[in-house]
């Protein structure tokens, strides 16, 4: 599941959406869509760390247990690679240690499984404000303080 249909030049952020389970990319790259972003998703975490070779998305969604690379090593491979990416760990395995570890790696934020759409959506509107000042136009940029 690889799929990019809004154009490259969108104003809106890049997202990528890593999950093993495709109904759950399926289910947010559609709302992440409809809300006017750019997304691709992965079901294949491997797959996924390749191609941010190539893009330096604005922002991550990933789960925490998958096969392969799990949600810690594509958090910390993405802010090694990218330090401006914003990653959303997801999990239906959620405990603080997780929660903690994640944080200390550098997530913007953890939610567990099963979440709201609408949760997701607002997460991914916290980022855009954090990154992108209101009228600001083309690809986001990191605030500095």
């Amino acid at each position: 599941m690889n799929d990019n249909p809004v154009p490259a030049n969108s104003a809106r952020l890049s997202i990528m959406v890593i999950d093993d389970e495709p109904i759950v990319c399926k289910r947010l790259q559609s709302a992440f869509l409809k809300a006017g972003y750019r997304v691709e998703a992965f079901t294949d975490s491997a797959a996924a760390l390749a191609r941010l070779m190539d893009e330096p998305f604005d922002a991550i969604v990933t789960d925490l247990k998958m096969e392969g690379t799990d949600g810690i090593q594509v958090l910390t491979d993405a802010k090694r690679r990218h330090p401006q990416i914003q990653v959303v760990v997801i999990t239906g395995f959620a405990t603080m240690e997780t929660a903690k570890e994640s944080f200390h790696q550098g997530a913007f934020d953890f939610v567990a499984k099963p979440f709201k759409l609408s949760d997701i959506l607002d997460c991914i509107k916290r980022i855009e404000n954090r990154i992108r000042p209101a009228g600001q136009e083309g690809r986001a940029q990191p605030s500095t303080v």
